[in-house]
């Protein structure tokens, strides 16, 4: 298989997220359906982002004129044609819901990754799973995350986080054989040679933006019970899409204690 096929059969963001949260057997969610729909919601955004396809330009989310071939095409759609810019807050509300948690279950399905599995209930409704079909692609997902998760904390890095790092990568030169002030504080310079040396190797940027996805929908805590939550906190705070879903899941949570004093 050549990059190019191999790129093609890589899950998506949401695609990723459902499939770790869905229960290999009876094909339920392992979080409440609210954790659920709101993650990937953010999950999509993320994908977008991700992709190039949009921005965050200070506290909004605006589209780029980058046109990706993505399945996202009319969540992109409607963030472009919004014509007042919106917080990342706002989109994970609006784009959190029932029916594209089903579409990107059913877009695992057609792939034979998982199985439409419904349910009739009192001769009526119909309760819709998807249990696994092939385990290959959460097996490889797991592998992914974990090795991640055993490296050095300091290599899990979000895009914007490493975006604020950036402006270090353009301090001065130093004379011939000087130490630098960059490597003296650590800057991305020298965790790319971290990264260079036999047997280092830097997590890609997709698998610690779902690791983020995962701690913000607790239940990273659940797959990877050794993981550095602390960790995973801060990369969860420092990437937009995932900040957004962590406050948006607060207010539910939030509503629904003050619901139940009632």
């Amino acid at each position: 298989m050549d990059a190019e096929s191999a790129q093609a059969v890589e899950p998506s963001l949401p695609q990723a997220f459902l499939l770790l949260a869905t229960n290999d057997k009876n094909g339920k969610p392992e979080v409440p359906l609210f954790a659920l729909r709101t993650t990937v919601a953010g999950a999509i955004l993320a994908e977008l982002d991700l992709l190039g396809a949009v921005e965050l330009e200070g506290k909004h989310v605006r589209a780029t004129g980058t046109a990706p071939a993505t399945d996202f095409q009319d969540e992109l759609e409607l963030i472009r044609g919004k014509s007042r810019a919106r917080t990342p807050k706002w989109w994970v509300s609006v784009l959190d819901s029932r029916a594209e948690v089903q579409r990107v279950y059913e877009g695992m399905a057609s792939l034979g990754t998982v199985e439409h599995v419904g349910e009739k209930h009192l001769g009526r409704f119909r309760a819709v799973r998807y249990p696994e079909k092939d385990h290959a692609p959460k097996a490889a997902l797991l592998k992914k995350i974990e090795a991640a998760l055993s490296g050095a904390p300091a290599d899990l890095e979000v895009p914007d986080t490493a975006a604020t790092d950036a402006p270090a990568a353009a301090a001065p030169a130093t004379a011939p054989g000087a130490p630098s002030a960059a490597a003296d504080a650590g800057a991305p310079e020298s965790k790319a040679a971290e990264a260079a040396k036999p047997g280092a190797k830097a997590p890609d940027v997709r698998t610690t933006v779902l690791i983020a996805l995962l701690q913000a929908a607790g239940l990273l805590g659940k797959l990877f019970p050794a993981a550095d939550l602390a960790r995973a906190s801060e990369l969860s705070r420092d990437y937009w899409p995932t900040r957004a879903v962590e406050d948006e899941l607060r207010l539910i949570r939030l509503a629904e204690e003050e619901a139940a004093t009632l």
